[in-house]
């Protein structure tokens, strides 16, 4: 643990984490949604024994080869930097962070990459039945993957499972289940996911929608679009779904990115929800940038408080009640758990250096006094909170926070629309005639990719400052590098990676515009 902190290398080892994930992440849920877009269409194949469906599949299969290829490189790199920009987490956490990125790595990704030669080069020399299940293996493997590296995730937005050892100051797992089977972890999994389902649906949709406008393909776009289309309606009802459930976890493990979100800094009962929102600078607080009013809303009364808790009249905390407390209803002001958290260290500390010095007295009872249930329970739970120095640091980005996630709803909500519209339009054979709506199938790739990348927002800058919740702050968990290095290394990956997204869209719009390789219409 450190106490001197460059928050130079700080920003600059976030900017390239973000970076990394934001680049990483262009790639990943195309793969996640079209690798199960080709096993519908592939088992239409089989079923039916129509050569078009096949032709179809491989059209598909083209593009999800290059977007697979991409994302791989990306992903190495953004696993990589753990252990380079961040070996202060590593060090404190990597006995949990590291089991389920290891099960990735061995499990799923090698069956993944296994299946997917046997994908791409196996038509015609193994049977009908054989190649369709190597399909389906490379979607399960391709979702299996991302669960892992979500339960990860999940564990950093809310740690459990775990037991901190003072000797070593490190978290280690005491039960895999309980990090597997978190809340979080399923909901965090179920949701990302069928958001991936989503984007390609649109993306297949879109794709096919060009064909159309361009009086090409007819008969592949129109059944792409079948298929996309009902996936896609299917995906996102359940995008809803779990999405609405990860709010509700919000509220109960990280309520102040739940006020973020929200745009709520009084806490209130009946609080009513945000649809619309437009924020200004607060009079209340002019000098904070990040307090701020709404100069025009549209909200749902007393909703919020039925989304959080189940009844219209329940009481939900704004960031004012997180940071100053409210002691009827049972919130610690942000004083009190820095001073427990500061507390937690100085005990690690005192037995630490008992420890050191070989005074067995003190070092038993300081582990003891640390071991003892009351002591994690009321003392180690805000072990993060002694880093740090000002409650202003609590606070996320609230504009940021607070327009992402409504962006990325406010965008669920009209995929699904066009999923039913596009439909119907196919099983009334009128799509053709829909220009209008097939351009603006067309611009919805870009919307996909703009909800996708909210999501993200949302999950990882609405728990800042935390990088694992409530026990260690981000600025805690960089390596001790030169702040240069890293603003080298950000520019060079910057470079990278905006070459290879360059060089992807090129080759799959250069790939979709040359249609099917046998060119028939």
């Amino acid at each position: 643990m450190i106490d001197s902190i460059d928050l130079s290398l700080v920003n600059w080892s976030r900017g390239q984490f973000a970076l990394t994930a934001y680049y990483h992440w262009l790639f990943v849920p195309l793969t996640l949604g079209l690798s199960f877009i080709l096993v519908f269409m592939e088992t239409l194949y089989v079923r039916t024994g129509d050569e078009m469906w096949k032709r179809i599949t491989k059209f598909w299969m083209t593009l999800f080869g290059i977007n697979f290829a991409i994302g791989v490189a990306t992903g190495i790199i953004m696993e990589f930097e753990f252990g380079t920009n961040w070996s202060s987490y590593s060090w404190f956490v990597g006995d949990i962070f590291g089991a389920p990125l290891a099960i990735e790595g061995i499990m799923a990704f090698f069956m993944e990459t296994t299946f997917l030669a046997v994908m791409f080069f196996g038509w015609n020399k193994i049977s009908k039945k054989w190649h369709l299940a190597s399909t389906w293996l490379v979607a399960i493997g391709a979702n299996l993957s991302a669960l892992w590296i979500l339960v990860a995730n999940a564990w950093m937005q809310h740690p459990i499972g775990m037991q901190f050892n003072p000797d070593t100051a490190r978290n280690e797992m005491q039960n895999f289940w309980d990090v597997l089977f978190s809340p979080v972890a399923v909901n965090k999994w179920l949701h990302t996911t069928t958001s991936g389902f989503v984007l390609a649906s649109v993306f297949v949709v879109g794709v096919s929608s060009w064909f159309l406008v361009k009086k090409r393909e007819i008969l592949l776009a129109k059944r792409s679009i079948l298929v996309a289309a009902t996936f896609g309606i299917l995906s996102s009802i359940f995008v809803i779904w779990s999405g609405d459930g990860s709010t509700r976890q919000i509220v109960h493990v990280q309520p102040m990115k739940f006020a973020a979100i929200e745009g709520l800094y009084h806490g209130q009962e009946g609080a009513g929800l945000v649809a619309i929102g437009v924020m200004s600078q607060s009079e209340e607080d002019p000098e904070n940038e990040n307090i701020k009013d709404f100069a025009f809303r549209i909200e749902i009364p007393n909703f919020l408080s039925y989304m959080a808790y189940g009844h219209f009249e329940a009481f939900v905390p704004g960031v004012i009640d997180l940071i100053e407390g409210n002691e009827e209803q049972g919130i610690l002001s942000s004083a009190e758990k820095m001073e427990r958290g500061k507390y937690a260290r100085e005990v690690l500390r005192d037995l630490k250096e008992a420890k050191a010095a070989n005074d067995v007295v003190v070092y038993e009872a300081q582990k003891a006094k640390f071991m003892d249930p009351g002591f994690q329970d009321n003392y180690f739970k805000y072990f993060g909170y002694g880093f740090i120095n000002d409650p202003q640091q609590l606070i996320p980005n609230v504009p940021l926070s607070f327009y992402s996630f409504h962006l990325m709803v406010g965008l669920g909500f009209f995929f699904l629309f066009l999923f039913i519209l596009m439909l119907i339009f196919v099983m009334r054979d009128t799509i053709e005639r829909r220009r209008g709506w097939l351009r603006l199938a067309i611009w919805s790739i870009a919307l996909a990719y703009l909800a996708s990348m909210s999501g993200w927002t949302v999950a990882e800058m609405g728990r800042q400052p935390w990088v694992v919740q409530d026990l260690m702050p981000t600025f805690a968990a960089v390596s001790q590098i030169d702040a240069g290095m890293v603003q080298v290394t950000f520019w060079l990956f910057a470079a990278i990676f905006t070459t290879l997204a360059i060089a992807e869209v090129r080759i799959m719009t250069r790939q979709i515009k040359l249609g099917p390789k046998d060119g028939r219409k």
